[in-house]
């Protein structure tokens, strides 16, 4: 997935946005005299007035700002099912909740509400195309939503078209067979059908490289999170790597053959690239305290279907489609809603043709 969504950049999360944000407030912290700036020939002593006044933003700031964000993001995406409020939520952040929403919208570049909203939407139209067993009033309440008729309402809104019809629609496209099928089959085998036997109704078409099925234990990881455009930008990737290896290697976390990887949190159909989500992140002991701009988590476990491969930056995409398009509908499972990964075996700079060696991961589970 280096290459094959897109993320809208942005250098510093807590840039000109937030400074304007905050701009018709005065603040009452204490000013250094150092960063004071003053027009030619005014001094600085006895009730002189200082004509003109800039304050230098301090990194430290950021970075403690950074966490907040990362901690309140985190929690969000773990409790999409949850009833959300404006108090909770920033709590969570340990910021004012009279200020927290526009501190939000001015880092996150959307309000809150939209944010929360937009991310059940995009679950609730994950479950619907892959998960045919369920009701969408099951899905609806599944993804936070208080009533199917709230629900049904801002599916419609948001998509264009009511959820069974979209999920008929999104069926059929992935359907290899076609839409001829009755309404006993799916995605061209029967529904009472077993594991083996889906691969023999559904033959799936070569695969590039060998999928393995595996259940991954958790994982603690430090991460830096970038929200924006990311697709083919190797230079983003490098600084993003860069920050978070300097930030580990004095705390002696890099270890001899350092483990690290990236986790796309949103769906690049769905979502505006201005907006998707990326971590790279480092494997890291459990315990390890965050710093700043680097937060520290547990991710889940589980069932993931795994693929090595050695690819040019141009071939990310092939292979991703290949283990979404042409195994996963014949293998028995559906993907859920942790991130899928990419773990980096290796440098790519050190092989003639420039290759990565990348392990991709894509979560599952059972239909």
């Amino acid at each position: 997935m280096l290459a094959c969504q897109g993320f809208h950049s942005r250098e510093s999360p807590t840039g000109s946005r937030l400074q304007s944000s905050m701009g018709g407030h005065k603040s009452a912290s204490r000013i250094n005299p150092q960063t004071v700036r003053r027009l030619p020939g005014t001094p600085l002593s006895g009730n002189a007035v200082v004509n003109v006044m800039v304050v230098d933003p301090s990194a430290s700031a950021r970075r403690e700002y950074a966490a907040r964000m990362n901690r309140v993001l985190d929690y969000i995406q773990n409790h999409l099912a949850d009833r959300l409020d404006l108090e909770q939520l920033a709590a969570v952040a340990r910021f004012s909740s009279f200020h927290f929403p526009r501190l939000f919208r001015a880092w996150m570049g959307e309000t809150l509400q939209s944010f929360v909203h937009r991310l059940r939407l995009e679950r609730a139209e994950q479950l619907l195309v892959f998960d045919q067993c369920r009701s969408i009033s099951d899905i609806a309440s599944e993804c936070g939503f208080s009533s199917s008729g709230t629900f049904a309402r801002a599916f419609r809104q948001a998509f264009g078209t009511p959820a069974g019809e979209w999920r008929r629609r999104k069926i059929c496209e992935t359907n290899r067979k076609g839409c001829e099928a009755d309404e006993d089959t799916f995605l061209g085998f029967s529904k009472a059908a077993d594991t083996r036997s889906r691969y023999e109704e559904n033959p799936i078409t070569k695969i590039p490289f060998h999928v393995r099925v595996q259940r991954l234990a958790p994982e603690t990881i430090a991460y830096i999170r970038h929200i924006g455009p990311y697709k083919g930008d190797t230079t983003l990737f490098r600084r993003l790597f860069g920050q978070l290896f300097a930030w580990a290697e004095p705390r002696s976390l890099m270890g001899p053959e350092p483990r690290y990887l990236s986790r796309f949190q949103d769906n690049p159909n769905l979502t505006p690239a201005a907006r998707q989500r990326l971590e790279v992140a480092l494997v890291v002991p459990p315990g390890t305290a965050p710093g700043g701009e680097v937060g520290v988590r547990t991710i889940e476990g589980g069932l993931y279907a795994t693929g090595r491969v050695g690819v040019l930056l141009e071939g990310y995409v092939v292979q991703w489609d290949a283990l979404v398009g042409d195994w996963l509908p014949g293998s028995g499972y559906q993907p859920d809603h942790r991130p899928a990964m990419e773990f980096y075996l290796d440098n790519p700079e050190a092989d003639p043709e420039g290759r990565y060696d990348v392990e991709i991961c894509l979560p599952f589970r059972p239909l």
